[in-house]
């Protein structure tokens, strides 16, 4: 094709709408994360600040982050499915990867109508999970956003939900005890057809006409934590890091928090893996007889 003026204005109006729609879709979302599968059952609205992610029949969806971490405060808003949910997971977790990885796993397993998520969470350390513990949630988290927070320092796991702590996984290396310390862990977040245990076990099927099912995430931050660069370089032991700003990397639980987790895991907690004797008839694992709160 010729040039010719009228050319060049259709070109310089193509690269004008493709400039809109490359900042109309820019925001925290696209800067942070990639979408590993479900791509047509995800969205990213609000400029950027808004994401969500669907389950239909035919496919499940989710997002990894473009960073990757060696301990880190990761805070997320998010919204959970709507009405009948039961069938459903979705899942939000820090993981490396391999046959040895970590993991740090927030579930929320999705129910009927009128009764109630449960949270589900899970902590692997170098290919071993088994260290389940559930809860009840002390609102509705499908009428808005609420915070989950992951908190992986050199102290312990930290399970928050709005700041409130719901369980803490310590770091007893020096007793024995495997602990996610040196492999990198990406942010990932699905949601997914899991009908074959989600709720009651299985009982409970997907109901395939209340679909799509939608969760929704905002407010992702990520602010406090090492990123991993290279081997053993992360953004926390370079030589520009200040660790004075670093103070999340020894925190630890003090008096007040300590009191709003026995709250919670006094009247919230449903299911944890150190007082279930019929799963571990001949003991429980190491770290259930150091305290109670794994």
């Amino acid at each position: 094709m010729a040039f010719s003026p009228s050319n060049a204005s259709v070109g310089l109006q193509i690269s004008l709408l493709l400039s809109f729609f490359m900042a109309a879709f820019a925001g925290p979302f696209l800067d942070s994360f990639d979408y590993n599968w479900g791509q047509s059952n995800s969205q990213i609205l609000n400029n950027g600040d808004l994401l969500t992610l669907s389950l239909n029949k035919e496919c499940g969806s989710g997002f990894v982050s473009k960073n990757q971490y060696v301990y880190a405060k990761i805070d997320m808003n998010i919204k959970l499915v709507a009405g009948n949910s039961a069938g459903t997971v979705t899942a939000y977790y820090l993981s490396s990867q391999g046959q040895y990885h970590d993991e740090i796993d927030f579930e929320f397993l999705g129910n009927l109508s009128g009764d109630p998520y449960i949270l589900h969470t899970n902590v692997f350390c170098h290919g071993q999970g088994n260290r389940e513990q559930q809860f009840y949630l002390w609102f509705d988290p499908t009428a808005d956003f609420h915070t989950y927070t992951i908190l992986w320092n050199t102290q312990a796991i930290f399970f928050y939900v709005d700041g409130i702590p719901i369980r803490e996984f310590k770091n007893l290396e020096s007793s024995g005890i495997p602990f996610p310390s040196y492999q990198p862990m990406k942010l990932y977040s699905s949601i997914w057809d899991a009908d074959n245990w989600a709720t009651r076990g299985g009982l409970v099927k997907i109901d395939w006409t209340q679909a799509p099912f939608t969760a929704s995430y905002t407010n992702f931050n990520d602010n406090n934590a090492c990123v991993s660069y290279y081997e053993t370089m992360t953004s926390c032991n370079t030589p520009n890091s200040n660790l004075n700003n670093n103070g999340w990397l020894w925190q630890t639980l003090d008096y007040s928090d300590q009191g709003k987790l026995k709250w919670v895991q006094d009247d919230y907690m449903i299911y944890n893996y150190c007082t279930d004797s019929k799963r571990f008839p001949q003991g429980f694992p190491p770290e259930c007889y150091v305290n109670n709160k794994y």
